[in-house]
């Protein structure tokens, strides 16, 4: 009894921050808003801060209430901000090689995903959870250092208030309720949620993606376990996930991002989660180690699809100087889907007492998002064409001359005098 609860105090603490890293997304339109009035580099070096402080007050934390306080709420909120300030810089950074930069930045994930678990499983065995988290906080307080060195761009989103006129006396409530619902909409990008159809599709269908999307990075490995997989054998399975993307990445990044494939990425992207969706239903065949070292192998392209499009197509869909709100809704409704998905798969586990159930989940959300997608996609690419065509005849009709009717006329009597023959007699 003392043993179990020994292992379950030393796995607690260390299974809060893995989720943490996972999704930091919680705090999207907090981080739009503070990119919109600081910028970036100053909302990332707080973002480092509060990661930070978030992972050192962990350390003395002695319930599991106060972690999820620490590890989870003020961590989760740092890495956000870290996070989505440093994808928006990248945004402003590069134009022509936009894609080829997000897949090098993301390369950091890969190599956290590869090397973070027997790290903190060395930390853990060394130091204690209390210990490993006063490290972890150091490290996280280098996401300062790397804010500090970010420059400003001079084509940095512009601040998003503007003057109004004053209200009358007898409205100033009113008026005062209207312009927080106008600030409200316009940083939670409600305006573009309305407006922008493409932006609601891809919103909608990343959200959906989510629900089963992070399912075999969470219960891969007891899977494996489960039937008779070595621990350190199943734990390299995801390790496999990370190796392989630090060399995909860099490789579709230079092929996604040439100009033939600009139109289509959003393609490409619910290709990738078709992929992605399809590769899961492996797990639910075979159990053996060879069939999932090759199931990951496969997982991992597929993978590597969607980590470097997912914000690049955002980029192509939304303004830039409108995308720190966008992201902010985006990453939020996304965050929430992850959140409610691990607990309704292991719902699903606990009832059934087969793993095969929760893999027939995730890929039946991400296959159902990809045709989603893509179809919706089409349809409005199609409506697209039909306007220009639309617009371009026009615009033909327009420019041909019409002639004037009295010119018409004057023709017309020029024609019935040439036409007529005069007979000349002398008297």
């Amino acid at each position: 009894m003392v043993a179990g609860h020994y292992e379950r105090e030393e796995k607690v603490p260390s299974l809060i921050f893995s989720r943490t890293l996972q999704r930091p997304e919680q705090g999207g339109p907090l981080c739009g808003i503070l990119v919109g009035r600081f910028g970036c580099r100053v909302t990332m070096m707080l973002g480092g801060l509060l990661a930070s402080l978030g992972m050192v007050a962990s350390s003395f934390s002695r319930s599991l209430s106060q972690l999820y306080l620490t590890a989870g709420i003020i961590t989760g909120l740092g890495m956000c901000f870290s996070f989505q300030s440093s994808i928006t810089m990248l945004g402003f950074y590069f134009v022509r090689r936009r894609v080829l930069a997000n897949a090098l930045a993301s390369m950091g994930v890969s190599l956290g995903v590869t090397l973070w678990p027997p790290f903190a499983n060395y930390l853990l065995e060394d130091l204690g959870w209390r210990g490993t988290f006063l490290v972890i906080g150091g490290v996280l307080l280098h996401c300062c250092v790397c804010g500090a060195i970010m420059r400003p761009v001079a084509t940095n989103t512009a601040p998003e208030t503007t003057a109004t006129p004053a209200p009358p006396f007898k409205t100033t409530a009113r008026g005062c309720l209207a312009t927080c619902g106008l600030i409200i909409r316009h940083h939670l990008a409600f305006d573009i949620l309305w407006h922008n159809t493409g932006y609601c599709v891809y919103t909608l269908g990343v959200t959906w993606m989510s629900l089963g999307f992070l399912l075999p990075h969470v219960f891969l490995v007891p899977y494996a376990r489960w039937h008779g997989v070595d621990e350190d054998r199943a734990a390299l399975l995801v390790s496999i996930f990370g190796f392989c993307n630090i060399f995909l990445r860099p490789t579709a990044g230079l092929v996604v991002g040439r100009k033939r494939f600009a139109s289509y990425r959003k393609y490409l992207f619910s290709l990738a989660v078709l992929l992605n969706g399809l590769t899961n239903l492996v797990c639910t065949v075979s159990a053996d180690f060879r069939v999932l070292v090759g199931y990951c192998l496969v997982y991992s392209v597929s993978m590597c699809g969607i980590g470097i499009l997912i914000f690049q197509v955002l980029m192509d869909i939304v303004p830039m100087d409108r995308f720190p709100s966008a992201l902010g809704l985006f990453t939020i409704l996304s965050g929430i889907a992850s959140l409610i998905s691990p607990p309704l798969a292991g719902f699903l586990l606990d009832t059934s007492n087969n793993f095969s159930y929760v893999f027939f989940m995730s890929s039946f959300f991400l296959i159902s998002a990809a045709l989603f997608m893509g179809g919706s996609f089409y349809t409005l690419q199609k409506k697209e064409w039909r306007g220009r065509e639309a617009k371009a005849k026009g615009a033909i009709s327009e420019a041909t001359p019409v002639k004037d009717p009295t010119l018409e006329d004057k023709d017309d009597h020029k024609k019935h005098l040439c036409s007529e023959v005069m007979y000349v007699t002398s008297v």
